[in-house]
């Protein structure tokens, strides 16, 4: 059975999404979740990076995050899904609660129920690339490797 998550406030998949309120550190910098993280890493190395990961809101972040305004990085298309990837993985990595949510799911297939991104999630067609919810099955499979790994 296929599992369709979207609000951050949805139980008990609400935490899949890149607005969920669960934060982490990287490389010694508090990211209060993974849109913050992903928004930033548009601008890395500027001002603007430090002003989306001290944005007060998961929303905030992403509008600052899409103001076209300031020129995203050269390489970012090139990046984009691995900032993603890191992101996703150390969120589910440093937080165990959501890391068994994340685990409990098992083989089932993930897919960000958004229409209005067909990048991202499945889009208004159904068809979308649905990035978000292959990064989410692919962190699953690496902390159940890592788990196992630890025995």
């Amino acid at each position: 059975m296929t599992i369709h998550f979207y609000g951050a406030d949805e139980v008990p998949y609400g935490c899949f999404s890149n607005f969920a309120p669960h934060g982490f550190t990287v490389e010694e910098v508090s990211w209060p979740t993974s849109e913050h993280f992903f928004q930033a890493h548009k601008f890395a190395g500027t001002p603007h990076a430090e002003r989306i990961r001290r944005a007060p809101t998961a929303l905030r972040a992403a509008e600052l995050g899409r103001l076209r305004s300031v020129p995203l990085r050269r390489d970012w298309e090139r990046v984009k899904d691995e900032v993603m990837r890191r992101g996703v993985y150390e969120k589910f990595r440093q937080n165990p609660q959501i890391r068994t949510i994340l685990l409990g799911t098992g083989t089932q297939p993930l897919v960000e129920d958004t229409t209005t991104d067909h990048y991202w999630g499945r889009g208004s067609t159904g068809t979308g690339r649905n990035m978000l919810g292959r990064i989410l099955v692919r962190t699953r499979t690496r902390l159940a490797a890592e788990a196992e790994a630890e025995g």
